[in-house]
């Protein structure tokens, strides 16, 4: 077992003076998994952030669109009529 674990993480191994191991620290695994658990949760709360950020930039272009659609009417010249006298 400790063959196994030593390939995925050498901390949770006791060793004797000698280097040799001879248990699995399993009372470490629960902060290694809690630190890895708060490294996920970060990268998820920012990917999050990163998704409530590009649903709100379509809204955002939609207003400025807009605003320039507005813009356009007014500096249109007025339609001008031709008076006919004849």
């Amino acid at each position: 077992m400790a063959e196994e674990v030593e390939k995925v993480n050498r901390a949770l191994l006791g060793r004797d003076d000698d280097g040799n191991v001879y248990n699995v620290r399993y009372e470490a695994l629960n902060e290694i998994l809690h630190n890895e658990f708060l490294k996920q949760h970060q990268k998820v709360q920012k990917q999050q952030k990163e998704n409530y950020d590009l649903k709100a930039e379509p809204k955002e272009q939609r207003a400025l669109i807009q605003k320039v659609n507005d813009k356009v009417e007014l500096d249109k010249p007025a339609p001008q009529t031709v008076l006919n006298n004849h």
